[in-house]
């Protein structure tokens, strides 16, 4: 599986082997604390045994309110072993497209700064790259590619984007690399004309941050993000860097029609669009944090969630590098989704300060209902 928004991703993935047997679910888990109200507790933990009882190996759900964290965990951590998930110390996991509002939100500090526009077109930041059929960087916004509305083609979609066979093949990939490779298609569509969510915008996003900043990302988002913010277990892997770093459950999916352990991938694949690792703690503070105005200053925050629909069922509002909805209990949620090879991924903070993250450690057979999923694990 790519690094998709899982609400796009799951629905093309293919169905893993039925349900588990009785032997096949293991015991649960938990770090509670009682600020975290308990009917969100259960609420969270009636799903997750759901999902492991359904067959996914294992589900990690951290929530966090009133600045205290609930961890709760279902299944195993490595179905080799069956040694079940546990809930402390914080597993990293691999968090797939949750990466884009990271840059996002780097982008918006450049805006803010006065180094980017926002409605100027990519070209003028990165003259004479993004050329092909009907693809021309001097009518694409910066705006645009933030919003998956800029029409450029995916170069995910190319057979050689496998970062999990590129592991084991040992190929490594470039942000130039990936961009003539997206380069070979068509446009999609003509710039603003609808919201499809492309990977290649966010490819752009973060060759811009290193344009704009004469650095490479991975610095950017270290004195940016994870070291002001203190994201302890948040890293994004170097080329060739395989393996995860800290304490992690394995990840697994459909190859050929066989579960596999698919927890090493080569990271210059998927690279700053996809390939961040991170914990639920981290990824809740990062939300709460970006949600009252301390990672992306107020005018700037502003645009960031200034959200679109997206025409897509199933799929919230869309603003720059976060999605939003309005849950049925009154508050709004603000994150972003991820799905990449063997993990996917909810977060998202509420406007009145809870936050949630859950993983899986493999595609669920069916679609989640994300809607439903957030209201149960942030609504009070």
């Amino acid at each position: 599986m790519r690094w998709f928004s899982i609400v796009a991703a799951i629905a093309v993935v293919v169905s893993l082997v039925g349900c588990s047997s009785s032997d096949d679910v293991p015991a649960i888990s938990s770090t509670e604390s009682r600020a975290v109200s308990p009917d969100r507790v259960q609420r969270v933990r009636d799903d997750i045994d759901a999902a492991v009882a359904s067959g996914v190996s294992g589900v990690i759900a951290t929530l966090t309110e009133n600045g205290e964290t609930t961890t709760l965990a279902a299944g195993v951590g490595d179905r080799a072993t069956g040694v079940p998930i546990p809930a402390e110390p914080p597993q990293q996991v691999r968090v797939g497209s949750v990466s884009k509002s990271f840059i996002a939100a780097i982008v918006l500090q450049l805006v803010s700064e006065g180094r980017i526009q926002l409605d100027e077109p990519i070209d003028s930041y990165l003259p004479g790259s993004i050329v092909g059929d009907s693809v021309d960087g001097r009518v694409i916004t910066v705006r645009q590619i933030l919003q998956h509305r800029s029409g450029l083609p995916e170069f995910a979609d190319s057979p050689e984007i496998d970062e999990y066979g590129a592991a084991l093949d040992g190929r490594t990939f470039t942000p130039d690399d990936q961009l003539a490779i997206a380069l070979r298609r068509p446009a999609q569509f003509a710039p603003g004309a609808r919201f499809t969510y492309t990977n290649t915008n966010y490819l752009l996003a973060a060759m811009l941050v290193e344009r704009i900043t004469g650095r490479p990302y991975t610095d950017a988002l270290q004195d940016r993000i994870i070291r002001p913010l203190g994201l302890t277990g948040t890293y994004l892997p170097a080329t060739g860097e395989h393996d995860i770093r800290g304490p992690h459950p394995r990840g697994y999916a459909p190859i050929n029609g066989i579960r596999t352990d698919v927890t090493r991938i080569e990271p210059s694949v998927p690279w700053a669009a996809g390939a961040l690792v991170s914990t639920g703690d981290d990824l809740n503070r990062y939300f709460l944090d970006l949600v009252a105005g301390k990672v992306v200053a107020a005018p700037e925050l502003q645009q960031m969630l200034a959200a679109l629909p997206t025409g897509v069922d199933g799929m919230p509002e869309y603003g720059l590098g976060v999605m939003s909805a309005e849950l049925s209990c009154g508050t709004s949620y603000i994150g972003h989704t991820g799905g990449i090879t063997g993990y996917a991924t909810f977060s998202g903070a509420t406007t009145d300060g809870r936050a949630a993250t859950i993983v899986w450690t493999e595609p669920p057979s069916q679609q989640p209902d994300m809607m439903a999923i957030l209201t149960r694990a942030l609504c009070p």
